[in-house]
This record gives C-alpha cells, structure tokens and sequence, in this order.
C-alpha cells in the first residue's frame, strides 16, 4: 500500500469518530470536520487583520458594553448574528442601554421553537408579543434590559403560545398556522 493510500486510509479512520452511549454508535466525524474549518476560517480572517476597532460613545456611569457574533450553518451556508448592546452609527459605534439577546429559531414540523438567553432577569420581566410572523421579545430589570425582534418561518397561532424559562434560557413554542 503506497504512502497516499495509507494517508486516505487514515483521513477515513479519524472521519469516523463513533461514541457507542448504550443505545446505538453515534458519528462524530462531520463535527469534528466542520468546528476544524471554522477554526481555519476564524484564523484566516485574523491573518488577513479582520478587525473593527473604534471608540464608544453613550456609555453610561457604570455601564457596559457587550458585543457577540452567533455562527452557525443553516442548509449548508454560515449564518452570522451579532447580539448585545453596541450598535454601529454613522458617528461610530454606539452602547445602549437595551442589549439583543442571543436568539436560535428551529422549524419543527408542526411547531417552531424559539430559544433566548435572557440572564439576569426573572420570567415574570419577560414580555412576548406575536403577530403573524413576527416575535417581539423584550425583559427588563433594574439592571439589565433586553428587546428583540424576530422573524419567525412562518405563520403561527399566537394562543398557542408555551414557554418555559429557567437559569436564563428561555424557550417559546408557538404551533404553525395551517
């Protein structure tokens, strides 16, 4: 067997990373192949000096700045969501006082499932409004404050509302509309 052959061999053998949890082997390798290349992607854009860099303005006494980026793959391609409290304006970036939530919608098959991280605040400081297709998530506290709004998949019957909250994440389930 030539070196090359040998080489494809093991390419195979790490792709094929199974764990066996008692109910059935579970492959990790595609995993493991995809956080590899966000790895390489994430170093590339820093070799190639990515960066935004800029002074902040409207920072309350005390306040604080937070700023995020969401990856992750929808149908294949990369979808990048930013989420806290600093906003771009034409005068240069800019801390307010509400911050954007990190928010994952999934569509299920007869339901979609919103998940929110609102840590900090209690479930009775949650507000949630649909209409159609829209979601307006807000929560406020003395300390912190959150508001977002999301573009769901579809329509939804809005009375069909659940949530559950606990340790900061909420999740909302609201059926389709047929």
């Amino acid at each position: 067997m030539s070196d090359k052959e040998k080489g494809k061999d093991k390419e195979k053998e790490e792709a094929k990373v199974e764990i066996d949890f008692g109910a059935g082997k579970i492959s990790f390798g595609g995993l493991f192949k995809g956080l590899g290349n966000l790895i390489d992607l994430a170093d590339k854009l820093k070799a190639e000096g990515v960066e935004k860099r800029g002074e902040i303005r409207g920072l309350p006494r005390g306040g604080k700045g937070v700023y995020g980026l969401s990856i992750r793959t929808l149908g294949g391609k990369p979808v990048i969501e930013s989420f806290g409290n600093i906003r771009e304006t034409a005068r240069g970036p800019v801390v307010e006082e509400v911050r954007e939530p990190i928010v994952d919608v999934f569509d299920e098959k007869d339901h979609i499932l919103v998940i929110a991280e609102l840590p900090g605040v209690t479930e009775e400081e949650i507000k949630i409004d649909v209409a159609g297709d829209i979601l307006n998530l807000s929560a406020a506290d003395t300390d912190r404050k959150y508001a977002k709004e999301i573009l769901l998949p579809g329509k939804v019957k809005a009375q069909s509302l659940k949530t559950a909250y606990k340790n900061g994440i909420l999740e909302i389930r609201l059926e389709k509309e047929k």
